[in-house]
This record gives structure tokens, sequence and C-alpha cells, in this order.
């Protein structure tokens, strides 16, 4: 047996070997959530016509920041 025929000689059907970026065939920093199998550099570069936006963690943990109304103490259920 030679070198070739030993080095590939289990098939790839499973595991980290078996899966690849859809776009650049590289295999580590791979994002499969919601089946994308993209490695996080062609991600990067994808997500906005993908349709991913960036959200403000800070807008995210306060919901009513950003609404109109009532002062953040009322808000917070403090008396005038």
């Amino acid at each position: 047996m030679s070198h070739e025929s030993v080095w590939n000689s289990r098939p790839r059907n499973y595991g980290k070997g078996s899966r690849s970026c859809r776009v650049c065939k590289h295999k580590a920093g791979l994002i499969r959530k919601y089946d994308l199998n993209l490695c996080r550099q062609c991600f990067r570069e994808k997500a906005k016509d993908i349709g991913f936006n960036k959200v403000s963690f800070y807008r995210a943990q306060i919901p009513w920041a950003s609404l109109p109304g009532p002062s953040y103490d009322n808000a917070m259920g403090a008396r005038d």
C-alpha cells in the first residue's frame, strides 16, 4: 500500500472531517447553526446578504430605552 492510499483510507461521512464551508471549503471555525455551514470569515462577509443584523447588546437588555413615552424613572415604577 502506498502512502496516499493509507492516508485517505477511511471515508469521511461524519465528524469534523466531513464538514466544510460551502463558500471556501475551509474546515475550521465552521458555523453550523441554522444549517449555514459557513466558516466564520465567510459569515462576516456574507451576513448582511443572508439577512443577519447586528443588534446592540445595550438596547437588547433595556427594551424601553428606545421607546417614546414616560421617562426612565416612571418606567421603573418611581413616584413623582
